[in-house]
């Protein structure tokens, strides 16, 4: 599966937004995101997909990072993947929503858009993070990363030109269409 066509798309500045299902190791981006765990070392879903694409090499990467805070990311470069880079955000562990996740996994958007404006990165694709094992309710989660990405690039020029919203099915591709509706980007 490569670089699959956009089931939506929008304009925010100078930045184009997409939908895609997709399997983001195979995206051809300056950065794709990984929903990492807190060691960085790899795991399941979308993190071990990440890990085995990029080979040994992002593990030893990750070695030397010293693990990550949740709601934060680090950056590695992406080795054996189409995309250059690999961020590594730690999204939260859905908790019933008193315990900060809606905050916390907006931090880890907005860390990996400023991870990406400090390396000069101009395409970067996402995940669903937390919507996995995590258990972030899907189309909550998707309404946070989408109004979260946006409300970023209005705010201020980025340098970034395209963001893949990467969905590995179309149910979780469905809320983030939904969440471009809600936030009048559609």
């Amino acid at each position: 599966m490569t670089d699959a066509m956009p089931l939506i798309a929008a304009e925010v500045g100078a930045t184009v937004l997409e939908v895609r299902v997709a399997d983001i190791t195979t995206l051809e981006l300056d950065a794709i995101v990984n929903a990492a765990n807190r060691s960085l070392l790899g795991g399941g879903g979308v993190d071990g997909a990440i890990h085995r694409a990029a080979g040994e090499d992002l593990r030893a990467a990750c070695e030397k990072l010293g693990g990550c805070a949740t709601g934060a990311a680090k950056i590695t470069r992406g080795y054996r993947l189409p995309a250059r880079h690999v961020i590594h955000a730690v999204g939260p562990v859905w908790n019933g929503g008193g315990q900060g996740e809606d905050e916390l996994l907006a931090s880890c958007y907005r860390t990996a858009l400023d991870l990406a404006v400090a390396h000069r990165l101009s395409s970067i694709g996402f995940p669903a993070i937390s919507t996995g094992i995590y258990g972030f309710p899907p189309d909550r989660a998707a309404r946070i990363a989408v109004g979260t990405v946006a409300a970023e690039l209005a705010a201020a020029p980025h340098g970034i030109d395209r963001v893949v919203f990467c969905c590995f099915a179309r149910s979780a591709a469905d809320h983030h269409i939904a969440a471009f509706a809600d936030l009048a980007l559609a």
